[in-house]
């Protein structure tokens, strides 16, 4: 259990560790490219972990220097795997729906598993788009969740529809693979896309390793085959929303954060968009080339979409408890299909500390200002609930965080971090 001690005015530097959506899709290209990849300043979590060793048992060559990682790919040609291989996934969704189709592209019979958690997260659009794309692919207990068994042999492709309103991990997984398709894949996405910047950043690594996608918007992608990634050396630049609860600090204390390895001006991450909202509620924000600096000031409540940004919510949510007024989050309905019910759990403990929220079909309503108390919280094995519960335990005394190890999912040395700050 970890109490948090409570600050004023913080004033901190920190160093960003590297990117995990970034440090998730190069570690998949480079596995798929043909030759030797070099992957710098990695990001080294549990999740990211679950997706090196998937590729490992797939037959790519995998291995850790310190912050940087050598990866001999596979040319997308597996090595048959005569015995059927369970690939453990814990309750890394990201490496889950991004793997499940390079999972297909081998030779073999594998089954994708993962903690009791996964096996409620859903998958079935993706199932059923790659089935529909020529994979064999079956559920093996619920329908439309985890686990699911992939009698893998290549992707024959084609023309697929999938829904854009549960996941943008759907259409990410598809365009990785694509390429190594036998007659490309063309994809429509139905229905309100969300989280359309991560869609962005799978296309930004496609590039860097030398495949071209064709695009209209976030409605349609085309992926030729008979291209391939090339091996190259890749940088992953600081991770967006790992500095999202550095910049909170400054907001809740009114003191100044500056996050390094963050490249504010050019970088694709959706999460660097709460620096807006910060700004928006009363914060000061300067944008250096290779660092952010947040100043806290007078908060006001605000209303945000935030549907191209849903992990951000916890961080804003922690936020708007110190803001004059009230916070309307809304537009994040697939905010219940994380690692936790986002939504419902933030409701929750939220208001055993004493604030009054209104939980909605697909956001919050937090009222800002209320006088809070200091107790133990549940932060539900969801490591952005446990490290938005450390921001709220910067101005009420008496916080303790239960399972505060499941920060690791995503952010290893967060409380390390956190305690110097």
């Amino acid at each position: 259990m970890k109490e948090i001690r409570p600050r004023s005015a913080i004033n901190a530097a920190v160093r960003i560790p590297g990117s995990k959506s970034l440090t998730h899709r190069a570690v998949i290209a480079a596995g798929l490219a043909s030759g030797k990849s070099h992957i710098n300043h990695f990001l080294s979590c549990e999740d990211t972990l679950y997706t090196i060793s998937a590729l490992q048992k797939l037959g790519a060559e995998i291995s850790i220097h310190g912050e940087d990682l050598t990866i001999s790919g596979t040319g997308g040609d597996f090595p048959h795997s005569p015995d059927r291989k369970e690939i453990f996934l814990g309750n890394s969704g990201t490496s889950y729906r991004l793997l499940l189709s390079t999972v297909a592209l081998a030779n073999g019979e594998f089954v994708l598993n993962g903690v009791p958690r996964m096996h409620k997260r859903p998958i079935g659009d993706l199932v059923a788009a790659l089935n529909t794309l020529g994979v064999e692919a079956t559920y093996m207990e619920r329908e439309a969740f985890p686990p699911v068994l992939i009698k893998a042999g290549g992707i024959r492709g084609g023309s697929v529809a999938i829904g854009g309103d549960t996941s943008s991990q759907y259409v990410s997984s598809l365009l990785l693979a694509g390429p190594y398709s036998d007659k490309g894949i063309e994809i429509k996405v139905t229905g309100t896309p969300v989280s359309g910047p991560y869609v962005d950043l799978t296309l930004d690594v496609m590039e860097m390793f030398g495949v071209q996608v064709e695009r209209e918007g976030y409605h349609f992608f085309r992926v030729l085959s008979g291209q391939g990634y090339s091996p190259r050396q890749f940088n992953v630049e600081g991770d967006a929303s790992s500095a999202s609860y550095f910049w909170a600090a400054a907001a809740v204390t009114g003191g100044t954060t500056v996050t390094e390895n963050i490249y504010s001006q050019k970088t694709r991450q959706g999460d660097i968009r709460l620096l807006h909202i910060l700004e928006k509620m009363g914060c000061r924000v300067e944008r250096k080339a290779d660092r952010v600096l947040v100043h806290g000031g007078t908060l006001s409540g605000i209303e945000a979409d935030m549907n191209t940004m849903p992990d951000m919510v916890p961080t804003l949510a922690a936020v708007a408890l110190f803001a004059d007024g009230k916070t309307i989050i809304r537009n994040v309905p697939h905010l219940r299909h994380k690692e936790s019910d986002r939504l419902k759990a933030i409701a929750s403990e939220w208001t055993r500390l004493g604030s009054r929220v209104e939980e909605l079909s697909d956001g919050l309503i937090i009222h800002g200002g209320t006088p809070l108390i200091g107790t133990t919280v549940d932060p539900y094995d969801d490591h952005r609930m446990a490290m938005s519960l450390a921001v709220v335990g910067l101005r009420v005394p008496g916080i303790k965080i239960q399972n505060e190890e499941c920060v690791e999912k995503s952010f290893t040395r967060f409380w390390q971090m956190w305690d110097k700050i």
